[in-house]
């Protein structure tokens, strides 16, 4: 995940995920989605899995956020070692 500096600042791109059955799309900046990657790989899961397991939690939330924003802080929080759910 070595990114460039015009790379870290790339707007977000769509992209097409299955979440429980249901085709969706998720716009992630480039950085963010190298990262999901890299959890879902450090977990042995597939993309999907984990962020249906991401959409799980921020669905349970008291105040949802839209699913790129889950993703978002959930990595955030992974990289910070705080990650809620158990792997």
């Amino acid at each position: 995940m070595d990114l460039g500096q015009s790379e870290i600042f790339h707007p977000p791109v769509k992209r097409s995920i299955t979440i429980a059955g249901h085709q969706t799309s998720i716009s992630l900046e480039p950085l963010f989605w190298d990262m999901l990657k890299a959890a879902s790989d450090r977990r042995g899961l597939p993309v999907n899995a984990l962020v249906a397991r991401i959409d799980v939690e921020r669905i349970a939330a008291a105040q949802p956020p839209g699913l790129a924003t889950a993703i978002r802080l959930w990595l955030t929080n992974d990289l910070l070692g705080k990650t809620l759910q158990a792997d």
